[in-house]
């Protein structure tokens, strides 16, 4: 029994050993996990300077921190996050970082407390107090002065004069190269301005070139004979017999006897039998191997070229009518040449440009192609000049294709508890593009309390308001609303609530109606609602880019009065 009871106590004091060794583990490893201060460099400050919120924590090497991020100090603005401040003693490390926060209305706010992970766990700052001065402003040492007029700023020209440039330098080197290879009068090659000239000159200077050659010195009597006789059928077929240059010797001369008998020309026996001589001489020279004396051949030159004179001697004048008819003949070669030109020229500009379609197609899509060329409002507004801007109070800021304009809101005659709203838009929603902005404040309803944790502000439900919105656009003609709802963060950490989807909405000057998608974002925070509203065509690819655009722009500003 007594070794039972001695047992039994030591089992009690090893137990309560392990218990307090726990507790003292437990507390230690707690002490030496990690250790969190805050401070702030001054509780004090006027109206927009900085206040430096710091945070010091001390964890060993191994932990992970992570820090509060975003608009996490409201109603304290944070206008600057600095980079952590980190040193290392032994097996641990001291992190500082720090936040410049501010605020632009007067009072005392309390910074709320921070998280901070380490590790798994959670750590909370305490909340400190920051009292907000007003800036006293002396009128009247202070001058006061009139609104100072609108100043035009010279608006930046883009990028869009170096494509209008290079379209421009395209264009004239194909139009250089166009009126080079086509329209420019080209410069005559011998041959060409040989072939100008009339027959008789033609045949003239043909036996001045047969002069020059070397056929008589080299004895080559064959390829004299063939100049000079083709000299001779060029000419007669030009002007006297047009199948000369294809007939035999005795075919030509009937033929030459036949227009002398019939006084077509007036050409005498002789002619004809000295042009026969000469002509049969020529054949035995070609095709027999006859050779003739050399200066039997000059004499045959010579008489070929008496009587090429004899033969434009006997052919008639050419009428009034030939003459008519050789310059109708001279005006169609002409326009025939100048119609070739133009077909060539469309052709090749019609082939640049096609091909610059289907290349341009080809790496952008046919569908914005067409688009640049034919015009899209969606394309032009994606394309534009945006702009970022803050609307209403506490602000939104967003990044929008046009300027948001206010629109003016009847004000109620009782103000007291009235909340105050601001809106605005572009476009409605019967246009092809709509975006809206709305901001409502409730006013705040304090206690004897001064500061914001202790300000009574009307509960909102994002769900409920979110159907009230889609009720709205069913009052305004609004049909078939499919919508979905989900979470929705700005990138600067703001989160609310999405509601979109598709509808159909009617059309200006149409009763028929169109298919649209539509985002709606509601935000609120404190005393504050805050919405931004979209409205897009549906199977629009450029709309699409533009809401998505939008949204990602969003960012909220946090101030309070």
């Amino acid at each position: 029994m007594m070794n039972y009871e001695l047992r039994m106590a030591n089992l009690d004091k090893k137990q309560n050993i392990t218990i307090v060794l726990s507790f003292f583990f437990g507390l230690f490893s707690l002490f030496s996990y990690s250790q969190v201060k805050t401070k702030i460099d001054s509780t004090s400050i006027k109206i927009g300077a900085q206040v430096t919120y710091k945070i010091e924590v001390d964890v060993d090497t191994t932990s992970l921190v992570i820090f509060p991020e975003g608009q996490t100090f409201s109603p304290m603005e944070m206008i600057e996050s600095y980079t952590i401040d980190t040193t290392k003693k032994d097996d641990r490390y001291n992190l500082i970082k720090k936040y410049g926060l501010t605020q632009f209305d007067s009072g005392v706010y309390t910074i709320p407390k921070q998280k901070i992970l380490i590790g798994s766990k959670e750590f909370y700052t305490d909340s400190l107090k920051v009292e907000i001065r007003e800036i006293v402003v002396d009128t009247t040492k202070q001058g006061l002065y009139d609104i100072k007029p609108i100043i035009e700023v010279d608006k930046s020209i883009g990028d869009w004069w170096k494509y209008v440039l290079l379209t421009v330098l395209v264009i004239a080197v194909i139009g250089f190269l166009l009126w080079w290879f086509i329209w420019r009068v080209k410069p005559l090659t011998e041959e060409e301005e040989i072939a100008l000239l009339p027959p008789y000159d033609r045949a003239k200077l043909a036996l001045k070139q047969l002069d020059e050659s070397s056929y008589l010195q080299n004895e080559n009597l064959k390829g004299y004979y063939s100049d000079l006789t083709y000299i001779i059928r060029k000419f007669l077929d030009e002007k006297v017999y047009d199948r000369a240059l294809e007939s035999t010797t005795d075919e030509l001369v009937s033929r030459l006897n036949l227009l002398k008998d019939g006084n077509q020309i007036e050409l005498s026996k002789d002619d004809i039998r000295n042009i026969q001589t000469i002509l049969k001489r020529a054949d035995l020279v070609k095709f027999a191997k006859g050779t003739p004396d050399v200066a039997l051949a000059a004499i045959d030159r010579k008489t070929i070229d008496l009587e090429i004179d004899h033969v434009k001697e006997a052919l008639p004048e050419p009428t009034e009518e030939e003459k008519l008819l050789d310059k109708q003949y001279k005006e169609d070669q002409e326009r025939r040449n100048k119609t070739k030109k133009i077909v060539l020229t469309f052709g090749i500009v019609a082939f640049l440009l096609l091909g610059t379609l289907v290349g341009l197609g080809y790496k952008y899509g046919f569908s914005y192609v067409k688009d640049t060329i034919l015009g899209h409002e969606s394309k032009e507004l994606l394309e534009g000049e945006w702009v970022t801007s803050e609307y209403g109070f506490p602000p939104i800021i967003i990044t929008t294709p046009k300027v948001l304009k206010r629109i003016e809101i009847p004000v109620a005659e009782d103000q007291e508890n009235q909340p105050k709203s601001s809106s605005f838009s572009y476009g409605t929603m019967l246009d092809v593009f709509n975006v809206t902005v709305n901001t409502l404040q409730f006013p705040k309803q304090k206690r004897e309390a001064e500061t914001q944790e202790q300000a009574n502000v009307p509960e909102i439900d994002l769900a409920e308001l979110s159907e009230k919105g889609l009720e709205g656009m069913e009052a305004k003609g609004a049909k078939n609303i499919f919508a979905l709802k989900d979470k929705f963060e700005t990138p600067n950490g703001a989160e609310g609530l999405k509601s979109y989807g598709t509808m159909n909405i009617p059309s200006v000057g149409s009763d028929k109606l169109r298919e649209a998608k539509f985002v709606f974002v509601l935000f609120t925070a404190e005393n504050v609602l805050q919405q931004v509203f979209v409205i897009s065509p549906e199977n629009d690819t450029y709309a699409d880019e533009m809401v998505e655009r939008i949204l990602k722009s969003i960012e909220l500003n946090p101030k309070t009065e």
